[in-house]
């Protein structure tokens, strides 16, 4: 018997793709270009926008006589043991290759944002924290791990990580976002992106693009971001993981830019991704996307309209499920409004990567015969380092803080018994699990009251709620202060508690109108302050809120971002002084909650100034963190008044840190540029580059960063890249409002227009320090 090319893996892939595209009909193709949902709800709540509507009925056997492009979420729809779960798609997977003329398998698709969205799978800290931790080889650790989960049950693609970055704090995703600066996100996201491909899964990359400059931070609403901040804010961190993680699929994202749908739009899926960028891979709707082109933008009359639209842009596969890419499809090719080449063209690209995870090969078999625990110990100690390293210590004027071990504490605050106050949107408990309220969570969480009372034994520690999360009564508020009175310290556990589609105070769809804390839990905090006992106040939130009301009432306060599985443990830890605080906030803490959307990358004039009445300046600045110990920073380079160096010059600036403390603890070294003077106007200070220390008490090391005129490049008035000759400041930061030394240096020559290889890596050396 002669093997066809297609099955031949001695071949290359695209002459098997070729030849296999030759042998299908037109209805084989397109069921490559689509997934299905099996087991998707139409009633209860969704998890994913506009769900009922959208999904609809299909003869599975049928369907499947076709082909099948993916199947989605089997493991993250409903609880299911992992174990069986794996056993469940094996099967579904021999059924699908065995009913289609060429027996080719699906790719199963898997959320993977904050750990395998699964039962029984590691919950770990959210995206926010990741920023927090300003460490991408803990998170490629982490993506890992995650990657190797979902390829042990079966699983080929993870529809992770989320590039946006934060431009307005209001909006629902926050938590889900790595933080408000394009290169935090760019450089945590590419290590991201590098661990979990290291595992064989595809990474996805989304929302491309500018989903979260929404207007009014509304979920979906239309974005009116300019040339500029689309193209030096939005788009960094997508080319940053294009050229340093190396993903193998795109997600288009829901929003508009001024009003061509990204989904619609050939300039962003094709031309700069494709074209300028390089990408080969797939590009994937996000759930409904395609057909949102009619029932929500409204810039196609029919399904058929919908799915020429978007595979003109350049999506390849409609997700979830089967609506556009279908018979509506094919019918509208037979008829001539669209195109065959475009089927061909992504059918192509959908079928090289089958052909990349040897779905292609003739000895292909679904059935897995690793040993599957989603939830191992190894997994559980990552996501306790993560979530320890993401804690920080926003403020300690008094040194409250590391707590007694033998004192009085009174906790309080609805989110110190809640095991889900650990948790974001997108991990099982919280995602899908208020659907099926019979099953347990699955993972043990520990929440931060259990944690602190094993953390502390010695310890008298009582506890009340004090209020409700979002309810507005204030029935507790009076044992919440007898509890407090009689206490040494109060320590109030408050924040967010994470949902979807307006069922939780953050996540998908749970935006809000200003960045007070949710329900009366401001209340609470209010007459917990006016008690005399010192409060210590902590916060689980998906977002950051603002915290000026209570700055010169607090007798310390911590942020933990949605901080995971272990979260109870990791923040009780640093209570405890056990756990030395080294988060960094990746979001600044707004004073007051108004004066939004604002982030620390502002131009002059949207600092304050005597023009406005509203002073958007933060409490605590991005990158701001406290240690339990004290750092020195020595030596750094002298740079001469005059020194000059080519727009395509490097310069190296250099400090020494020294912990000059009495315990080990992590200092983060950041690098940000000023620009004096440009054509456009530009952000005052911006992060270019930024290096963690780890440092036993006494040790010193001396980070150098090298400094390239590529990175001062911003978009100009003509919308080309470019490098300009002028004064420039670097500056050694702690914080973006902490600067602990500026060299000054002048770019000479003329003006560079950069490319698609231009350098994004201010790259750093360490070195130790006798």
């Amino acid at each position: 018997m002669t093997t066809a090319p297609w099955r031949d893996p001695a071949l290359l892939p695209e002459t098997r793709v070729e030849d296999l595209l030759a042998r299908m009909t037109l209805e084989e193709k397109t069921a490559q270009l689509y997934g299905v949902w099996v087991g998707a709800d139409g009633d209860g709540d969704g998890v994913a926008p506009h769900q009922h509507e959208m999904t609809s009925d299909y003869d599975w056997d049928e369907l499947i006589t076709r082909g099948l492009g993916q199947l989605t979420r089997p493991f993250g729809t409903a609880p299911v043991d992992p174990a069986l779960g794996a056993q469940a798609l094996a099967r579904a997977q021999r059924r699908i290759s065995e009913a289609g003329r060429f027996g080719i398998p699906a790719i199963a698709h898997e959320e993977c944002l904050a750990g395998f969205t699964a039962w029984g799978a590691t919950a770990y800290p959210v995206p926010l924290a990741w920023g927090a931790t300003f460490d991408p080889a803990l998170v490629e650790e982490m993506a890992r791990r995650i990657g190797q989960d979902l390829a042990s049950v079966g699983v080929h693609q993870g529809l992770a990580p989320v590039l946006d970055v934060v431009r307005d704090p209001r909006w629902g995703r926050v938590e889900e976002t790595i933080g408000e600066d394009p290169y935090l996100v760019g450089t945590v996201g590419a290590a991201y992106v590098r661990g979990l491909e290291s595992a064989g899964i595809i990474a996805t990359l989304k929302h491309f693009a500018g989903y979260a400059s929404s207007v009014g931070a509304r979920n979906l609403a239309p974005v009116r971001a300019g040339v500029r901040e689309f193209a030096d804010v939005t788009l960094p961190p997508f080319e940053f993981a294009l050229r340093e993680g190396g993903p193998r699929s795109v997600m288009a994202a829901y929003n508009e830019i001024d009003g061509v749908p990204a989904s619609a739009d050939p300039r962003l899926l094709t031309q700069l991704l494709r074209e300028d960028w390089g990408f080969t891979g797939t590009v994937v709707a996000d759930y409904f996307g395609v057909g949102f082109l009619q029932t929500l933008h409204r810039v196609a009359g029919t399904t058929a309209e919908a799915a020429h639209a978007a595979l003109a842009a350049g999506i390849d596969v409609e997700l979830p499920t089967v609506r556009c890419y279908g018979d509506a499809l094919a019918d509208a090719v037979r008829s001539g409004d669209v195109p065959e080449s475009l089927v061909d063209r992504a059918a192509a690209r959908v079928l090289r990567q089958k052909c990349e995870l040897g779905l292609l090969d003739e000895d292909w078999t679904p059935e897995r015969t690793t040993t599957i625990d989603l939830d191992s110990a190894q997994n559980r100690d990552l996501a306790r380092r993560l979530a320890e390293e993401s804690v920080v210590l926003l403020s300690n004027p008094a040194d409250l803080l590391p707590l007694a071990p033998d004192t009085r504490i009174a906790v309080v605050g609805p989110r110190a018994a809640d095991a889900l106050a650990m948790l974001g949107c997108y991990s099982f408990p919280s995602h899908v699990l208020p659907n099926h309220p019979e099953t347990s969570m699955g993972i043990e969480i520990p929440s931060l009251l259990e944690s602190l009372r094993t953390e502390l034994p010695d310890a008298k520690i009582t506890f009340t709620e004090g209020c409700d999360t979002t309810d507005p009564d204030t029935a507790g508020f009076e044992e919440a202060i007898e509890r407090t009175a009689e206490a040494d310290v109060c320590v109030a556990v408050l924040g967010d508690r994470a949902g979807l589609f307006g069922r939780g105070t953050s996540g998908e769809g749970c935006d809000v109108a200003g960045l007070q804390l949710p329900g009366v839990q401001a209340e609470l905090l209010d007459v917990l302050t006016a008690t005399g006992t010192p409060v210590v106040l902590v916060l689980l939130t998906g977002r950051p809120y603002a915290l000026g009301r209570w700055h010169t009432r607090l007798g310390a306060s911590v942020q933990a971002f949605f901080p995971g599985e272990e979260g109870g443990p990791a923040v009780a830890g640093v209570l405890s002084g056990r756990v030395n605080p080294s988060g960094r906030l990746p979001v600044s803490v707004p004073h007051a909650p108004g004066g939004q959307p604002w982030t620390y990358l502002q131009p002059p004039l949207g600092l304050a100034g005597s023009v406005s009445n509203l002073d958007p300046t933060p409490l605590h600045a991005f990158g701001h963190g406290l240690s339990y110990t004290e750092f020195t920073w020595e030596d750094a380079t002298e740079t001469p008044p005059e020194t000059e160096i080519g727009t395509d010059g490097s310069y190296d600036v250099s400090v020494t840190v020294r912990n000059t403390g009495p315990r080990e603890g992590a200092e983060v070294v950041q690098l940000y540029l000023h620009d004096p003077v440009a054509s456009v106007t530009r952000p005052d200070v911006r992060l270019i580059g930024y290096q963690r220390l780890e440092l036993a008490p006494g040790e010193a090391s001396r980070v150098t960063f090298r400094f390239h005129g590529d990175l001062s490049a911003f978009t100009d008035r003509s919308g080309r890249r470019v490098v300009e000759p002028g004064a420039l400041e670097l500056r050694l930061s702690a914080s973006s409002a902490d600067v602990r030394h500026t060299a000054r240096l002048t770019l000479t020559g003329p003006v560079r227009v950069l490319g698609p290889d231009r350098r994004l890596r201010c790259e750093a050396e360490v070195s130790g320090v006798g």
